[in-house]
């Protein structure tokens, strides 16, 4: 069956902004000692909602890449490539300049993080979708799903003759601790490393898969029946994969890959089937905005956050004034904590709407 005409889906606009909007808001807490604990990445082992962002944002980035580049398979590859490698080199810059905020301290530099890791990501991928089809696509994401596992779990770490999954104590971390340059997050390993990095781009290739059913001339509802279907398939085989091979964030585990992007994928049918076919479009505006910058407003939450979170007034941050204003009139300091992050969030709304009403989308 042949694709169909590309066409802009408002349900992935909304997705991606909504994302976006929680990325912000689990980033950026009203006080980091009052947080729910299911607005915080799990410690090691398990899954929370703010585990489930950033793999659905890789999935949505896989997504977009099909629409972007489904009518260009048959165009001349090597404009297409410098495009992607431009791409992709200023996003890693964006994540660096990002990284060296608040004090530009370079000998303490950060060389990973999460926009370094979308732009490694979309690189790989979009050249992936340029050079295969989908079932070599599947194929490279079953085969880098099953060696990582393989890999972390009959390679012994060496130095200590054992294969272990603990925190610093893995093979990821071994090799985080030899290869990877400056400062890592956690001391002595680093969740977007150096070989977590290769699950990473298999949940973008999931996305690509997603993308590529949308594209099909099948009718709308069948379209999201595969989704919502597949997904829960995905997330099942992910969850079973996890007992022995636990879903894990921090080493993005080939059951944590199967689990989010399962969830992502039921994710986009829903929305598909409410927004695109049912026509439900206004309770989705918000995502829809700050979808269309989405970038940009990722990296305006960390500039803004130099006023709202870091520069201190009467001795003491803002956010540190207002959780403790909130919690004073009886309130969970938790609660306020999120509700602090929520205005945050609205806070970075505002920039994203001016410029969606000027029709300026920054893409980098």
């Amino acid at each position: 069956m042949e694709n169909s005409p590309v066409s802009r889906l408002l349900s992935l606009d909304a997705m991606r902004g909504f994302t976006i909007a929680a990325m912000i808001m689990v980033n950026f807490p009203g006080h980091e000692d009052f947080v729910f604990p299911t607005l915080r990445h799990t410690k090691w082992n398990g899954l929370t909602f703010t585990d489930l962002i950033a793999p659905t944002f890789l999935f949505i980035v896989g997504v977009s890449i099909a629409f972007a580049y489904s009518k260009q398979l048959n165009a001349p590859k090597w404009p297409l490539y410098r495009k992607i490698v431009v791409r992709s080199l200023k996003i890693f810059a964006v994540g660096m300049f990002l990284n060296m905020l608040p004090d530009f301290n370079l000998p303490d530099l950060r060389y990973t993080g999460t926009l370094h890791r979308i732009a490694i990501v979309f690189l790989v991928c979009a050249v992936l979708y340029l050079n295969t089809n989908w079932k070599q696509q599947l194929g490279t994401g079953i085969a880098i799903l099953v060696l990582y596992w393989l890999a972390l779990t009959t390679i012994p770490t060496p130095g200590t003759g054992q294969v272990v999954l603990e925190p610093g104590m893995n093979l990821a971390a071994w090799v985080d601790q030899q290869y990877l340059p400056g400062k890592m997050w956690q001391g002595n390993w680093d969740p977007e490393g150096i070989l977590s990095t290769f699950p990473s781009i298999v949940t973008t290739i999931t996305g690509m898969l997603a993308g590529r059913l949308m594209l099909r001339s099948l009718p709308p509802n069948e379209k999201s029946n595969c989704l919502f279907t597949a997904g829960f398939a995905t997330a099942a085989l992910g969850y079973f994969w996890g007992l022995i091979f636990p879903v894990n964030e921090n080493l993005w585990t080939s059951s944590f890959v199967l689990v989010t992007s399962g969830f992502a994928a039921m994710l986009l049918g829903a929305l598909y089937y409410l927004v695109d076919i049912r026509g439900n479009r206004k309770s989705i505006a918000p995502g829809v905005i700050f979808g269309a910058n989405a970038i940009t407003a990722y990296v305006l939450a960390d500039i803004l956050a130099l006023i709202f979170y870091v520069m201190p007034v009467g001795g003491d941050t803002l956010n540190h004034h207002a959780v403790h204003a909130l919690s004073q009139t009886g309130m969970d300091p938790r609660l306020a904590s999120m509700l602090y992050a929520l205005f945050f969030v609205c806070i970075n709304f505002i920039p994203a709407w001016l410029l969606y009403q000027k029709r300026l989308f920054i893409k980098l």
